[in-house]
């Protein structure tokens, strides 16, 4: 009976395949780790969101001018060539709130301004659109820094009732004030702009 005999094998030809399997996923776990996805709550990601709130935080507590609807121009009458009597009145537009936005781009401060109004028919009115004067200033101490009239279309087709609408001006663009001294004022302006007279030669 012949006797098997086992060749063994150096010891470096029988271990060499499991370093090389276990080089091979050391390198997988290191080309995983390089590519991994911050887990939203490690203590990294929540010290991130916490700044980025603060941010927002002072933001919200940055200086930003109040509207104002100046006195006298939240109502407006039309009674057309008619005597001024209650039978005569064709519509009132009123303004009832305010509200703005302001952000800082570059020394220059945007504001974007809008009111809610409503116009509300009278016996002479008849459905159409109606078109309201309103005009947003920006005074600082007695500079006007921004000043512009719009008409504001409001289509009115209800004879009945009254008719809502909302305005804004969101171009309202003025050097950023060193101090809190900005007003903004939002009204009807029946007078519209007074034309410059030209010099004469």
């Amino acid at each position: 009976m012949k006797s098997e005999t086992h060749n063994s094998k150096p010891f470096y030809q029988l271990y060499a395949p499991i370093c090389a399997l276990v080089f091979a996923v050391g390198l997988s776990a290191c080309s995983t780790s390089n590519t991994k996805v911050e887990d939203p709550n490690s203590p990294q990601a929540q010290e991130l969101a916490q700044a980025q709130e603060r941010i927002k935080a002072s933001e919200l507590l940055a200086f930003c001018p109040q509207v104002t609807i100046r006195e006298g121009t939240s109502v407006i009458t039309r009674y057309g060539s008619a005597d001024k009597t209650p039978d005569n009145l064709i519509y009132q537009a009123s303004i009832s709130n305010e509200t703005r936005s302001c952000k800082t781009v570059d020394g220059n401060m945007t504001m974007n301004v809008a009111i809610a109004g409503k116009v509300v028919p009278g016996p002479k009115f008849a459905p159409n659109t109606v078109n309201v004067p309103i005009r947003v200033a920006v005074i600082q101490g007695t500079e006007v820094l921004y000043s512009k009239l719009h008409n504001q279309a409001v289509p009115a087709n209800d004879s009945s009732a009254a008719t809502q609408f909302v305005f804004n001006d969101a171009n309202v663009s003025f050097p950023k004030p060193s101090a809190q001294n900005v007003q903004v004022f939002i009204g009807f302006d029946e007078t519209g702009d007074t034309p410059k007279k030209s010099r004469k030669k």
